[in-house]
């Protein structure tokens, strides 16, 4: 049986650091984006579904969605610095460091969202209030919320088993656990909210059932074995350094989702300032923005585990080559896929929620945000390479960027000076000036990856 186990994973190694770069990272990336196209469908069926309801449930979602995505912070956080350090140990065939990390990053996942949860279901109420959400509002928002909150230690864990899962190369289990999520949440979305009248708090019962599916899914491949790494209690770290490593490594995910829920927070209470129309068309361009945007987080998770193994090898001929196939296919990618979004703006608008208001503000958005979204090619793959080679300063740096340092003071101060229209290109602001800042920092990394080469040889 180890045999067999140590054989698979000298394959697995083989085929990381041999296998041609392009079709390597297509091969990981297809069942990646398919992945996050799935996840974002899903957090979008329930915009689609609830805007049926009222233009309040609508902004209901858009007031819940920070909470969304602090949960989704502290999964990534362990997930991503799970992976990143798992890929380089796997590189270095050391197996069982690889299953340390696995195990410790999935049990503090699954105890970080209970604290969510036991902390959201205590302050539900002040919590919607301080995200924005008007008297007419509120009554929608914590209904909905609650159910989020139950959910929040399974999501937190089945976002570390998805990473850990695409550091081994096996994306296409991870595919599988959130297409079935996926495809079962948007089945019951119509069926709990109109079939049976439960309204928004049928979407969020639905999002509850599809994310514990997926998790269970996710399991199963780990007590199967079909898993180099393991994530039995026994390979938790006895080791503080080893939890704070991860931490630290996912600490770029961290920002960058943290700080994705203070935008959203400060985008709501922005909007609200003019109307919960004003909310409910800015909730629908994020899910929007947020289903083009996963493609190139997609690619960019496939390309992951590739410069993390071959670093890990000190194969960096073949981490620069992934990098440029993979800046490349992405920035093509999100051309087209912008392109085509832009022409048909009003009727993506007008699909979620047929509202003179809501579609004239969110066609304005939307169009600004895809006017910058090819260059989200760069932003990612700058960003995930450095986090994949262990650059973690400078990786958290720049994800902290985009809606961070930037955002923040565009939402605060643009609006003030343009009104409405200010607050509508406050991201596009943001999102080029993170891509100008980014070039250095490659610029910077590639003539370092040059010197170790060259130390090498």
């Amino acid at each position: 049986m180890a045999s067999t186990a140590s054989t698979q994973s000298e394959k697995d190694y083989q085929k990381m650091i041999e296998t041609p770069v392009s079709k390597l990272i297509l091969k990981l990336a297809g069942p990646t984006v398919i992945s996050m196209l799935v996840t974002s469908v899903y957090n979008m069926a329930d915009t689609f579904f609830v805007s049926k309801i009222s233009t309040q449930a609508s902004a209901a979602v858009g007031i819940v969605f920070p909470i969304m995505t602090i949960i989704q912070s502290f999964g990534f956080t362990l997930g991503m610095g799970s992976a990143s350090l798992i890929s380089r140990k796997l590189g270095e065939q050391k197996n069982k460091e690889a299953s340390i990390f696995s195990a410790t990053a999935f049990y503090s996942a699954l105890f970080i969202g209970l604290i969510i949860a036991i902390f959201g279901l205590i302050f539900s109420v002040s919590l919607m209030k301080f995200f924005g959400a008007s008297s007419d509002v509120l009554p929608y928002a914590e209904s909905y919320a609650s159910f989020i909150f139950y959910g929040a230690p399974l999501m937190c864990a089945s976002f570390v088993m998805n990473n850990i899962l695409r550091s081994e190369g096996k994306s296409f289990f991870s595919m599988i656990a959130l297409a079935t999520g996926g495809v079962l949440n948007i089945i019951l979305d119509p069926v709990f909210i109109f079939g049976l009248k439960l309204g928004i708090k049928g979407a969020a019962i639905a999002t509850l059932v599809s994310q514990s599916i997926s998790f269970f899914i996710l399991l199963s491949w780990f007590l199967q074995k079909k898993t180099i790494c393991s994530l039995l209690p026994s390979y938790i770290t006895k080791h503080i350094k080893d939890f704070l490593l991860i931490c630290s490594t996912g600490l770029p995910s961290l920002t960058r989702q943290g700080l994705a829920s203070v935008a959203a927070i400060l985008l709501n209470r922005e909007a609200s300032f003019y109307s919960d129309g004003a909310v409910a068309a800015m909730s629908i361009v994020t899910k929007i923005v947020m289903f083009i945007a996963s493609i190139m987080i997609g690619i960019g998770q496939g390309f992951t585990p590739v410069a993390g193994y071959n670093y890990g090898a000190k194969r960096f001929e073949r981490v620069k080559k992934s990098y440029w196939f993979t800046l490349g296919l992405g920035f093509f990618v999100m051309l087209i896929v912008s392109t085509i979004c832009g022409i048909f703006a009003e009727k993506l608008i007008a699909s979620f929620r047929n509202d003179s208001e809501v579609i004239n503000i969110g066609v304005k958005t939307l169009r600004f945000q895809l006017s910058v979204m090819p260059l989200h090619a760069f932003i990612v793959a700058t960003n995930m390479l450095l986090q994949a080679t262990g650059k973690i300063t400078s990786a958290t740096f720049l994800s902290c960027n985009r809606q961070g340092i930037y955002f923040i003071p565009a939402i605060l101060l643009l609006p003030r000076i343009f009104g409405i229209n200010g607050m509508i290109i406050s991201q596009t602001v943001s999102d080029f000036l993170t891509f100008l800042t980014s070039i250095p920092f490659l610029i910077f990394f590639m003539k370092q990856l040059k010197e170790k080469k060259s130390l090498e040889n």
